[in-house]
Parts: C-alpha cells; sequence; structure tokens
C-alpha cells in the first residue's frame, strides 16, 4: 500500500523494542518494492516482534515478518527482520 511509510513501519515495530533502522527498498517508478526491512537492537527484540507482528493486518492485508538472510558484510546489530507481502 502507498501509505506503507518507514515512520510507519517504526512506529509499529517500536512496540517490539528499541529500533535501530528502517529501510523500505523502492523500484524504478518510485513505488516500494513490497518488502521492506527492520533492524532491531538485539535479537531477542527482534525474535518477540516475529511472534506479535507476524501476519497482523496493514491496510487490510497481512504482513510477512520473519528473519532477513545474513548480509556477507560483519554486522555490529543484532538482527534485521524481513517485512514482506507489502502491497507495492
Amino acid at each position: 500500500d502507498q501509505k506503507v511509510t518507514e515512520n510507519l513501519l517504526w512506529e509499529l515495530f517500536v512496540q517490539c523494542g528499541p529500533v535501530v533502522n528502517i529501510h523500505l527498498p523502492e523500484i524504478k517508478s518510485k513505488l516500494t518494492s513490497g518488502y521492506g526491512f527492520v533492524e532491531f537492537k538485539s535479537e531477542e527484540d527482534a525474535d518477540y516482534s516475529i511472534k506479535i507482528m507476524h501476519m497482523i493486518k496493514m491496510f487490510g492485508k497481512p504482513i510477512k515478518v520473519n528473519k532477513a538472510s545474513q548480509d556477507k558484510r560483519t554486522q555490529d546489530v543484532g538482527a534485521n527482520l524481513f517485512v514482506g507481502n507489502l502491497d507495492p
């Protein structure tokens, strides 16, 4: 949905623990790609948010929340989450 913003995801996921960063990749036409990333300070907070937020409805459509695949570089953060099924 075009109403999904980084600020909206921040407000939603900060309820589960300290959020470090939110990223919504864009496709060429400046539309969101239908997924985003939520970075938490600790892995425990990320795990908790998966239990709480997975399959909740955002603008009438359930979102999928799970751990993002590990980046090849070393990260100083606890965990990154992949938030999928966001309506482009």
